[in-house]
C-alpha cells in the first residue's frame, strides 16, 4: 500500500479583527482553490501599528494538501 505525499506552502492571512480571523480568512481564501487542505499551522503572528494603535492582524499559515498524481 503506497503511503500519501502532502504539499506544504505558506499563504498570509490579513484581518483588522483579529489573529484567528485573520487565521479564517486565509485557509476560506486557500481551499478555493485547493482540494484536500488538511493542516493549517501558524508560524509567524504580527500587527500593523498606525499612530499607536493595532489596525491590523497578519498570520503565516503553513498549510498542506494532499497531492493527487491524477491531477497533473
Amino acid at each position: 500500500m503506497a503511503g500519501s505525499v502532502y504539499v506544504v506552502n505558506e499563504i498570509v492571512g490579513t484581518s483588522t479583527e483579529s489573529w484567528e480571523d485573520a487565521i479564517k480568512q486565509a485557509i476560506a481564501t486557500a481551499t478555493k482553490t485547493l482540494q484536500d487542505v488538511r493542516i493549517g499551522e501558524v508560524v509567524k503572528q504580527d500587527v500593523t501599528v498606525e499612530n499607536g494603535k493595532v489596525s491590523a492582524f497578519r498570520v503565516r499559515v503553513n498549510i498542506s494538501f494532499k497531492y493527487h498524481k491524477d491531477a497533473l
